[in-house]
């Protein structure tokens, strides 16, 4: 485990978060074929009620176990990713103040 023991430490290991979090969700959106926010015809609910039942499971899987999972949390982190797309929230410069 790393220790953060200073903001430029912080810094760099956000960026290796993000940067291999980006490279996850591009392979698995290009090997489920965008499915979050293409879902096959006949499916009742939108991209967006889709992507909240699937954090939602996640969410219940976490409460449920015993031990905190990096693939539950991957997972997560991608579908919130996957909502700001679909909501086209693209970019969070407007939130820092």
């Amino acid at each position: 485990m790393i220790k953060i023991k200073s903001e430029k430490n912080t810094e760099w290991a956000i960026e290796q978060v993000t940067e291999s979090l980006k490279e996850l969700l591009l392979e698995k959106n290009k090997r489920y074929g965008n499915s979050a926010l293409e879902p096959l015809e006949g499916i009742k609910y939108t991209p967006e009620d889709g992507i909240k039942i699937r954090l939602a499971d996640k969410v219940k899987r976490i409460i449920n176990s015993k031990e905190l999972r990096k693939n539950d949390i991957a997972d997560m982190l991608g579908y919130m990713i996957l909502l700001c797309v679909y909501k086209e929230w693209l970019s969070f410069k407007d939130l820092i103040d």
